[in-house]
Parts: structure tokens; sequence; C-alpha cells
């Protein structure tokens, strides 16, 4: 389980605690501000714990819904367009609208800690709009994942999320063409 400091302050009682804790080896100070019982967790479980407001998105999702086999190298969220810069060398944030952020957010269970992340048919129209800065074999890859679930996917959603958007034209026959 991975705890900000205010949760193991109120599990463990006192700071006194924490330290002796952690220099007996039963917790870690993964992160400033940022616990587990475990030295070992999910980079994605982390961030979503330090930046409690960010949801999982893009490259990140993607391999945790195994729609690629290429491990990202950072973790990708989305983020408030007003919300402050994420100044950290292991996050690439992508700024959303608030009308449109939490369109399609889920919460995950990844090793008992809950994450925010987007669900596939909002993946699906991140990658339409974002495809002109993926890399052409990674989007073949994804695109060719997506067809193989497609009946798996809710339409009613895909046609919600595509709405939101100003092309919303063309990002539905681009899905059609692509996906479906």
């Amino acid at each position: 389980m991975v705890y900000d400091y205010q949760e193991i302050l109120k599990k463990m009682g006192s700071r006194v605690n924490i330290e002796k804790a952690l220099a007996s080896g039963n917790l870690f100070r993964l992160r400033n501000g940022v616990y587990s019982e475990s030295d070992i967790v999910n980079p994605m479980v982390i961030i979503s714990k330090k930046y409690e407001g960010a949801i999982i998105t893009m490259d990140s999702a993607f391999y945790y819904y195994n729609l690629t086999d290429v491990i990202p190298q950072k973790v990708h969220v989305a983020t408030n367009r007003n919300a402050r810069k994420i100044n950290d060398v292991e996050v690439v944030q992508y700024y959303v609208s608030n009308d449109i952020l939490n369109q399609g957010k889920i919460q995950v269970n990844i090793n008992g800690n809950m994450v925010n992340m987007y669900n596939k048919e909002r993946l699906l129209i991140e990658l339409i709009r974002k495809r002109a800065s993926i890399p052409f074999d990674y989007y073949k890859e994804i695109i060719d994942n997506y067809r193989q679930i497609s009946n798996e996917l809710d339409m009613y959603k895909i046609e919600e999320y595509v709405s939101l958007f100003k092309n919303e034209v063309n990002l539905f026959n681009i899905l059609q063409r692509e996906v479906f």
C-alpha cells in the first residue's frame, strides 16, 4: 500500500514512529511525501499518489491495458489546463480543458492502490487526436490492438467523447476508417 504523508502519519501515530519505521526498513520513503511498506512500487501508483488530481493517460495507460508491449519510460498524466507544471523528470504532462478532463476517468486497482486512469474508449479518442505526434509504428501497433478488441468497446461512450471535441466529424471518420 502507498501512503501520502498525512495517511502515514495517521497510521503510525507520530513523526517519531515514522522515522523509526524508516530506519528499521519497515517503511520506505519513495518520494518526498510518498511512503510504502514495500520498496518496489509501480511508478504509476507513486505518481498518482504524489499528484492526486492527475489522470494516467497515453503511453502509460496503453501499456496497462495491454494495447502495446512498449514499456513507457515515463508516467503520462493528464491534468487541468490551469494546473501547475509538474517538474518531475519521470512525468509527461498533458494539459486538458477542465470541462473534458474527467470524461472517461475511472479508478483501477494496481497492487491494492486505486489509481485514476482513462478508460479504453477515452484513450482511443486521445490516440486519434494525438496521432501526428506519435511514431507511426507505435500508432499502428496500438490501432491494430484496438481493432482486435473493437467488439468490447462501448460505442455510446466513444460517440459521447468524440462529441466533446470541436473536430468531432473528422475524429469520427478517422475512427470508422482505422478501427471499426
